[in-house]
C-alpha cells in the first residue's frame, strides 16, 4: 500500500465507510507528498488533493465517514460507472460527492470532473469533529508533531530556539552531544533537527526594508514573501532576492505583517491550522496593492498557488468549523464565500522566483560566476509547480556558469516539509542517494530553490565528510548582477 495506488485504493475503502486503522494511517503518513506521481500519471490524476485528505484524516485519528452508510458497493472497481454521486474510484469515474471528495467525481480524466481530472474536497475532508478517533497516534508521535508546528511556522519563536544551537555550534558542544547519543534516545526528531540545523552563516546586517525601490525605469511592483525557515535559517537568500528583483526593474514591497504561509500545516493535513496563517497572508499582501506576489521557496509558492482551492473548499463545507451544515444564509457561510473570492485573486498573483524572472526578461547585465553547480529539483517546484526549465533558463545565461544536471535532478531528497523529522531513517536514505548524486556530478556547488531542501542535501553530504557550498537561484544572479559573493 506504500505507492500512489496502494493510497488511492485505502482512501476508496475510507470513503466506502472503512475505519481509519493504525496500519492505514502508517501508508499516508509514510507518503512523501512530493507529487512525482503527477507528473508521471498519464491520465492526469489529483493525488495531491487526495493525500491531503487523507492526512486530515489521519491528523484527526478517524474516518469521518466512518458512521454513516457506505458511499458505494465496491470501494475499488475496475471499470465501473463511477459517477460522482455513485462514489468509488475507478478509471472511469472517480470520488464522488457523496463520499467528501470530488463534487461531481473525477479522479480520471475520462470523469466527469474537471478537465485534467480535478478533485474538490468536500466534507469529508474537513476531517473528524466529534468522532471518536479510531487511529489515533501514539503520545510521543503527537508530542513531537505539536512541537513541530508550535515551533516552525513562527519565525520568532524559531529564532530563540535556535539561539543556543548556533552557540553550541560555535563551541563545538553541538558534536560532543550527537556523540553521546542521548539527544536521539529521548527523541529520534529532535536529533535529525540537530544533525539538519545549518551552521552558523554570517547574517545579513538589520532588517529587510518594507520597500526596496527599482533600479532604472520600473517594471513592476511585486511583493515578497520572506517565509518562516527561509527568513530564519537562509535570511541572505530573501536579501539577494530582493536585490535581484530591484535590478531587474521591480519596486519591491515586503510586507511587515506577514508571516507563515501555511504551507508546511497545509502539506501535513492541518487544514484549519493552515486557513488560519492563509487568512493573515492574504491580508497582508491586499493591504500591499501589489501586481504579483514573488515566492522564493518551493513549499511556500505550491501552497500560495493552492489558496484559492483550500477556501473554495471551506465555502462549499459551510465556512469555519463552527458554522459547517447550517443555512448557506449565514454569516459565517457568506464570509467563507468572501474569502474563497480573495484567495482566487491571491492565488493568480503568485509565482516563483524563476518562473517570474524567466517571463520579465532580463535587462540588469550580468558579469561572469565561474563555477561548476548542479542544480536540484525541488519537488514542489518541479512537480507541484511544474517548474523545471525556468531556473535552468536563468542559471545557463550568467557567463561563466556551467551547469551540470543531476542523474536523479527530480527525485525528492527526503526533505519533503517535515518528513526527515518524522521518518528520518526513510528520509535518510532518500538524503543519502541524492548526496551520491551530488558527488557524482562533480560540481563544486549546489543550487536548489528550496530551503527544506538545502538543509537536508546539505547535512547528507556533511555525514560522508564531502564539502559542497550550497546556495539559491537568487544567491547565484545576485553573484552575477550584483557582484556580491557566493556562500
Amino acid at each position: 500500500m506504500d505507492s500512489p495506488r496502494g493510497r488511492i485504493h485505502l482512501v476508496g475503502q475510507l470513503l466506502d465507510g472503512a475505519p481509519l486503522t493504525t496500519a492505514a494511517a502508517g501508508h499516508f503518513d509514510r507518503c512523501l507528498g512530493c507529487m512525482a506521481c503527477m507528473t508521471a500519471c498519464p491520465s492526469g490524476v489529483q493525488y495531491d488533493q487526495i493525500i491531503e485528505a487523507a492526512r486530515e484524516w489521519t491528523e484527526a485519528g478517524a474516518n469521518p465517514l466512518a458512521d454513516r452508510p457506505a458511499v458505494a458497493s465496491g470501494g475499488l472497481a475496475e471499470g465501473g460507472a463511477g459517477d460522482g454521486g455513485a462514489g468509488g474510484i475507478d478509471g472511469a469515474g472517480g470520488i464522488g460527492s457523496a463520499g467528501g471528495i470530488g463534487s461531481a467525481g473525477g479522479i480520471d480524466s475520462a470523469g466527469p470532473g474537471d478537465s485534467a481530472g480535478g478533485i474538490g474536497i468536500s466534507g469529508a475532508g474537513r476531517g473528524a469533529a466529534g468522532i471518536a478517533p479510531t487511529a489515533r497516534r501514539p503520545l510521543a508521535d503527537r508530542v513531537t508533531r505539536a512541537a513541530i508546528f508550535a515551533l516552525f511556522p513562527y519565525p520568532r519563536r524559531l529564532r530563540v530556539a535556535t539561539a543556543p544551537l548556533r552557540l553550541a555550534q560555535r563551541t563545538g558542544a553541538d558534536r560532543l552531544l550527537a556523540r553521546t547519543g542521548l539527544v536521539g534516545r529521548v527523541s529520534p526528531a529532535a536529533e535529525q533537527a540537530l544533525r539538519l540545523a545549518p551552521s552558523s552563516r554570517p547574517m545579513p546586517p538589520g532588517q529587510l526594508p518594507e520597500r526596496v525601490p527599482a533600479l532604472g525605469t520600473r517594471r513592476a511592483v511585486v511583493g515578497m514573501l520572506t517565509g518562516c525557515v527561509q527568513s530564519v535559517f537562509y535570511p541572505a537568500v530573501n536579501a539577494a532576492t530582493a536585490r535581484v528583483l530591484a535590478a531587474e526593474g521591480c519596486d519591491v514591497i515586503i510586507p511587515r505583517d506577514q508571516g507563515c504561509c501555511g504551507a508546511l500545516s497545509l502539506h501535513s493535513g492541518r487544514a484549519a491550522e493552515a486557513v488560519r496563517f492563509a487568512k493573515r497572508t492574504i491580508a497582508a499582501f491586499e493591504d500591499a496593492g501589489v501586481d504579483v506576489i514573488v515566492v522564493n521557496s518551493a513549499g511556500c509558492g505550491s501552497a500560495m498557488k493552492e489558496y484559492e482551492r483550500l477556501f473554495a473548499r471551506l465555502a462549499a463545507d459551510g465556512g469555519d468549523e463552527s458554522v459547517a451544515g447550517a443555512s448557506p444564509a449565514l454569516p459565517g457561510q457568506l464570509a467563507a464565500a468572501s474569502w474563497a473570492s480573495r484567495a482566487a485573486l491571491l492565488s493568480a498573483k503568485v509565482r516563483d522566483l524563476a518562473e517570474f524572472l524567466d517571463a520579465l526578461g532580463p535587462v540588469a547585465v550580468r558579469r561572469p560566476v565561474p563555477v561548476r553547480a548542479a542544480y536540484h529539483d525541488a519537488c514542489h517546484l518541479g512537480h507541484a509547480q511544474r517548474i523545471t526549465a525556468a531556473p535552468r533558463s536563468l542559471l545557463r545565461a550568467i557567463p561563466g556558469l556551467e551547469l551540470v544536471e543531476l542523474r536523479d535532478a527530480g527525485d525528492c531528497c527526503g526533505s519533503a516539509g517535515v518528513y526527515n523529522l518524522l521518518q528520518p531513517e526513510a528520509a535518510a536514505a532518500l538524503g543519502s542517494r541524492k548526496a551520491d548524486s551530488v558527488v557524482a556530478a562533480g560540481a563544486s556547488l549546489l543550487i536548489s530553490a528550496n530551503p527544506g531542501c538545502t538543509l537536508q542535501i546539505s547535512a547528507s553530504l556533511a555525514a560522508r565528510g564531502v564539502t559542497v557550498r550550497t546556495a539559491h537561484t537568487a544567491e547565484i544572479l545576485d553573484a552575477s548582477i550584483n557582484g556580491v559573493p557566493l556562500p
